[in-house]
């Protein structure tokens, strides 16, 4: 036994080796993709509401709200630049979180083999599938290219690496485990990272309802009083923590209240357009006067019609473009704001009036609309991986340039030298910045995954349902079945709260749930194996007999 122990240990060594090499290897290599490119970040149309509480209080004056933005991932960015003064370290800083990111994809990966007792898939094999999707993630260009970024997507795959890491510690300590002290710091890590990312990107509030789940479930376990008072009131702290300062932020912008009726206007006009024109045809009993709403309806036609010749294939979903509806200065949003002035809270009325109208009298039309939307992720070819060969980044940069540089943002960005000098190499990078090349060796991974997507959810959906009818498979395999269908719910709550409320043409709403997506998929490939090494071993036994009959 001695002999046999040492032996099975010395075997093991050259594969660790391996193992820990090939880790060092692409983390190294994934820092150098990162950092070889220009550090300075980069800006587009919406990172004036991200960027300007930092400048306002870098400059003197106070830090709030700008545009509706929550003040999380502007709290950030003042951070970095009142420690650094220099923009670069926005960029250096969310390189660094996105390859902490790989590594917590990496430790989520091997502590999620505690949930299969006895596993088929020998060590090395499963440590060898979890370094691959890690290297995929970090090589892939869209997380590079949205850590360049000044959005808050830069630092979402962080975000959410955390957040599945803590629901699955929480998971394993506390449903298969049962270490009380562990289940309750993990329950509050839930808690805290599932705000957190809602907060910073509240496409993904349905998200971090899932990842909460599993900690409600702790509060209807018997005889853990002390824990369930521990586990809620670190979690009624971790809400105040990032609830409360948002409230008092929100309440001096008056973007906060009008973004999301606003939203709802826009995105469902035709819809909307199509009610009016029926309740004015049919005098229904309505709290607007007829003649305004006739008004109404006329303006949105004509804007509709405006906004689909400009870009008839851009939102070919909708048949409309929503931007052009809410930002161009002529069309009906600016329109309806000059109608109620500053009667705000009218306009936003109005806005939810027709909205839940349209549900209430066109609801096959609206849940139509939605999945359409939902249509869009899962399509053969699942678009949240982006298989594109290059990215000039000059055409980033010189949008960076085109969005700061108006006067309003000028008089507050030239206030402070760091910013003159980001906008000076932004100028600079405008024109001669590289082309970022993602090679074949990662888009034709990408490529197998995004025709896997469906193939793999839909295998995992049978397999589970499976595993969860017979008791000897539920055993083994059924906390990895539930592991597997809970990362896959994020994609779905994901995707259905974007097609309920806005729209899944604006790719930053699909290729952002990259992370959730890879990890499904390998947790989907790894349960696959289980299953059928399984069935495999059971079919082993009878062979010899029916060979001697």
């Amino acid at each position: 036994m001695p002999s046999n122990s040492s032996g099975h240990t010395i075997g093991r060594w050259p594969w660790r080796s391996c193992y820990w090499s090939g880790v060092a290897a692409v983390f190294a290599w994934a820092a150098w993709q990162r950092f070889g490119l220009p550090l300075d970040p980069i800006a587009d149309p919406d990172t004036w509401g991200y960027l300007s509480p930092a400048l306002r209080k870098l400059t003197g004056a106070e830090f709030g709200h700008t545009y509706g933005r929550n003040f999380i991932y502007p709290g950030f960015l003042f951070l970095l630049l009142r420690a650094f003064r220099d923009f670069r370290a926005i960029t250096v800083a969310q390189h660094f979180l996105g390859l902490v990111a790989g590594g917590v994809l990496l430790l989520t990966w091997r502590r999620a083999r505690v949930f299969v007792p006895n596993p088929r898939v020998g060590r090395a094999w499963h440590d060898g599938l979890g370094l691959l999707a890690t290297g995929i993630f970090l090589f892939a260009s869209e997380p590079i290219h949205f850590e360049t970024q000044i959005r808050p997507e830069g630092v979402c795959a962080f975000l959410i690496s955390v957040n599945v890491y803590v629901v699955i510690q929480f998971t394993a300590c506390f449903f298969l485990e049962g270490r009380r002290a562990a289940s309750v710091a993990y329950g509050i890590a839930v808690v805290f990272s599932s705000i957190l990312l809602a907060s910073v990107k509240p496409s993904f509030v349905l998200v971090a309802i899932v990842a909460l789940l599993p900690v409600g479930i702790f509060f209807f376990r018997r005889n853990w009083f002390w824990q369930k008072m521990a586990l809620g009131g670190g979690a009624a702290v971790s809400a105040a923590l990032l609830l409360l300062p948002e409230h008092f932020f929100s309440r001096n912008d008056q973007v906060s209240h009008t973004f999301l009726p606003t939203t709802l206007f826009v995105i469902h006009a035709n819809l909307i357009r199509d009610q009016i024109a029926d309740d004015l045809q049919q005098s229904a009993k309505i709290p607007y006067p007829r003649d305004w709403l006739r008004h109404v309806d006329t303006a949105l036609g004509a804007e509709i019609a405006k906004s689909f010749a400009a870009w008839p294939k851009h939102f070919s979903t909708l048949g409309l473009d929503p931007d052009y509806l809410w930002h161009n200065q002529t069309s009906i949003v600016a329109q309806l704001q000059k109608e109620f002035g500053s009667n705000v809270s009218a306009l936003c009325a109005f806005y939810r009036f027709y909205y839940w109208r349209i549900w209430r009298k066109r609801p096959v039309l609206v849940v139509k609309k939605i999945v359409r939307q939902m249509s869009i992720f899962y399509a053969p070819m699942c678009p949240a991986y982006n298989r594109a060969k290059a990215l000039p980044l000059t055409n980033e940069y010189n949008r960076g340039v085109t969005s700061l540089d108006t006067q309003h943002y000028r008089q507050i960005w030239t206030a402070y030298w760091p910013a003159v000098g980001f906008i000076s190499r932004t100028q600079l990078l405008a024109r001669n910045a590289p082309v970022v090349q993602q090679r074949g060796y990662i888009r034709k991974p990408l490529g197998v995954l995004a025709a896997t997507y469906l193939p793999l959810l839909l295998i995992a959906l049978a397999l589970s349902a499976v595993a969860f009818m017979q008791e000897e498979r539920r055993r083994r395999l059924g906390w990895l079945a539930a592991l597997v269908l809970l990362v896959y719910s994020y994609n779905v709550v994901s995707c259905f709260e974007v097609a309920v409320i806005q729209t899944l043409q604006y790719p930053r709403f699909v290729t952002v749930q990259m992370y959730f997506s890879l990890l499904a998929q390998f947790f989907a490939l790894w349960f696959i194996l289980e299953f059928a090494l399984e069935v495999r071993g059971r079919a082993k036994p009878s062979l010899p007999n029916t060979s001697s009959r």
